[in-house]
């Protein structure tokens, strides 16, 4: 009987230690009340400032969390470096993030060091989440409350990125496939897909769409028609690679639901878009969010906390780097 009466307490501990630890190990709000109260506004602050020096801030560091969050999950993994070129950003399908939102969570960290207090107590994971919250506020789209409370990754390698970003020739199948693996829903990935409403891309990700579709087609007969020759005329035969163009042709720099109205009119930039609206299963979600700003804003603000939580680290997991490019 005693033993048995141990064995209760001491699984009542166990349980209540695994419970402990795992409510001390969400993310929360207001993560930083106490050791560096005024992180959100000095984030802004340098957020502003690299935004008023070039719009790319901002469609550059929203994607650049989207690739940190997918890969490794949101440890900040996607901004090390590597001296022999084997990190996260060496992959191809990373290659071509601007720098633009490296050097956004480089100002942020900057501005937060700045200040005594604050000095080395916030990771760069969260600089990036709040980033891309100011940046999408700055262009437009809805604020929201950012959960904080993530730590550093150790670990970036080239080979942890393969397949692991969806590509622009996915179809549904696929998309759905990709979100699911990371806790996502049928209608996270359509609403985290209008953040291309101020995305770009370099011609060579969709050029096979205008030039040599199939063999009896030149032009992909999903895209609409006068929208394939103005994309032509921008991405000529042999274009400078270093040449990209909004996904958005009609507000690229505004943060709306416009993205969503041009899949209705088959001005979808990659087939990963435009199948959202001409796949059944997909194409009502399209509709609600084409026709409702707040449907798609408020799916949006859903859609990108959920992705804020994929594999964090949190507690005594990874670190607080001292700089944002390597382990400490």
């Amino acid at each position: 009987m005693e033993a048995l009466s141990f064995f209760v307490v001491l699984s009542s501990l166990l349980l209540l230690l695994i419970s402990t630890q795992s409510s001390s190990a969400q993310l929360t709000y207001g993560f930083y009340r106490n050791t560096c109260p005024n992180v959100e506004q000095l984030v802004r602050s340098a957020v502003q400032q690299k935004f008023q020096e070039t719009f790319v801030t901002a469609p550059s560091t929203l994607r650049l969390f989207f690739h940190d969050c997918f890969v490794r999950g949101c440890d900040a993994s996607i901004l090390l470096s590597s001296p022999n070129n084997k990190a996260e950003k060496d992959h191809p399908d990373d290659i071509s993030l601007a720098g633009d939102g490296f050097d956004t969570v480089v100002r942020a960290k900057a501005a937060i060091d700045s200040d005594p207090q604050c000095r080395n107590k916030v990771s760069c994971a969260d600089i990036l989440a709040l980033a891309t919250r100011d940046v999408i506020r700055l262009t437009g789209g809805p604020w929201y409350e950012v959960e904080l409370g993530r730590r550093d990754g150790r670990i970036s390698t080239i080979a942890s990125v393969q397949r692991r970003l969806p590509r622009p020739d996915f179809n549904l199948d696929q998309l759905n496939s990709m979100f699911s693996f990371n806790g996502l829903s049928q209608t996270d990935m359509i609403a985290l897909s209008g953040a291309h409403t101020i995305g770009f891309s370099h011609c060579s990700r969709f050029s096979h769409r205008i030039y040599n579709f199939s063999p009896k087609r030149l032009i992909d007969p999903t895209l609409n028609w006068q929208y394939a020759l103005e994309l032509r005329e921008a991405c000529p035969l042999r274009v400078d690679p270093r040449i990209a163009i909004n996904m958005d042709p009609v507000t690229p720099q505004t943060f709306d639901n416009q993205y969503f109205k041009n899949l209705d009119n088959g001005m979808g930039l990659f087939t990963s878009d435009q199948v959202l609206a001409n796949d059944a299963r997909s194409r009502d979600t399209v509709k609600l969010f084409a026709s409702s700003e707040r449907a798609f804003n408020d799916a949006f603000v859903e859609a990108i906390t959920k992705m804020g939580r994929i594999g964090v680290k949190t507690g005594d997991q990874g670190e607080i780097r001292f700089d944002c490019s390597r382990v400490n």
